[in-house]
């Protein structure tokens, strides 16, 4: 396997492209627009450089990196020779499923299909294409580059050849694989959401504040951000989606969203990405300055 395709420019679509064209693969990157493509680019090289000056690449490494990534807004140009296409589109469903449509009517019979799905289900996914035994989870971390874990998702209909496969590139990837089974949340949103929505919980109820929180969890869990900063950077409106996900999968009240986190996601107030959440991050430094809202 050499010829990969990655739909979606953005933060984890452009963090895959990355390992894969650094690992030796040739990738064709795809999105609705040339400026977001552009953007993933100038991401990629950003973080190559970075990684020169810490003396882990070098400036050839970078050249050969970026030399093996092309970039295209029509998927059908994209897809003709891939072996994989990896789908790091926003965390939609109807989104992913139209994707998904248009995936398999392009990909060559033997292409495997995967996404990069936090949450939403595999089966479901798989369900819309002629080859629900080539449809597969590679849900990444972020930060891509950095972060080892693959959570590898089978759906109902996964084959066993197709998740050793993808067991397999991963390694390839120098990412370390865990094999899960397609339930809402896989393992690490079942797990890592629920305490997040817990400490939105814990703010809304007046228990303590957002510093408070996050340093209780940093200084006794020896955890290396707070749930409300991680919250923050994953994005107010991925949490919330995620949490509806388990939610309706589950149909359990415990895993009901905080109405603090609805409202937030509903004022647009997302985290990062929006310059505001439960901390400013519009003010230009690394500091951790609570919003406002919380102060």
């Amino acid at each position: 396997m050499k010829n990969i395709t990655v739909i979606g420019a953005g933060t984890m679509g452009n963090g895959i492209a990355h390992v894969f064209a650094q690992s030796g693969f040739n990738v064709n990157l795809v999105d609705i627009s040339q400026e977001a493509l552009d953007s993933g680019l100038a991401t990629i090289t950003k973080n190559l450089d970075r990684m020169i000056k810490k003396e882990r690449i070098t400036e050839a490494d970078k050249n050969d990196t970026l030399g093996r990534i092309a970039t295209h807004t029509s998927l059908a140009e994209a897809a003709t020779s891939a072996e994989l296409i990896v789908e790091a589109a926003t965390e939609n469903v109807d989104l992913k499923l139209k994707i998904f449509k248009d995936m398999d009517a392009n990909a060559p019979e033997g292409c495997i299909l995967a996404t990069n799905t936090s949450s939403i289900s595999i089966t479901k996914i798989a369900a819309v294409t002629g080859r629900p035994d080539k449809v597969i989870g590679m849900h990444f971390m972020n930060p891509v580059p950095i972060m080892k874990l693959v959570e590898v998702i089978r759906g109902y209909a996964t084959s066993d050849e197709v998740t050793e496969k993808i067991m397999a590139l991963s390694k390839d990837l120098r990412k370390a694989p865990v094999e899960v089974n397609d339930y809402p949340g896989f393992v690490a949103n079942r797990i890592l959401m629920p305490m997040i929505n817990e400490a939105i919980i814990t703010l809304h109820e007046g228990v303590a504040g957002v510093e408070e929180i996050d340093t209780v969890m940093k200084l006794g869990m020896a955890h290396p951000m707070g749930p409300l900063q991680l919250a923050d950077f994953i994005g107010l409106d991925v949490c919330l989606s995620i949490m509806n996900v388990l939610y309706d999968g589950f149909g359990n009240p415990k895993y009901a969203p905080c109405p603090l986190l609805v409202n937030m996601v509903t004022a647009g107030n997302l985290g990062v990405k929006s310059g505001e959440g439960f901390y400013s991050w519009g003010h230009g430094t690394k500091d951790l300055i609570v919003s406002p809202k919380f102060s």
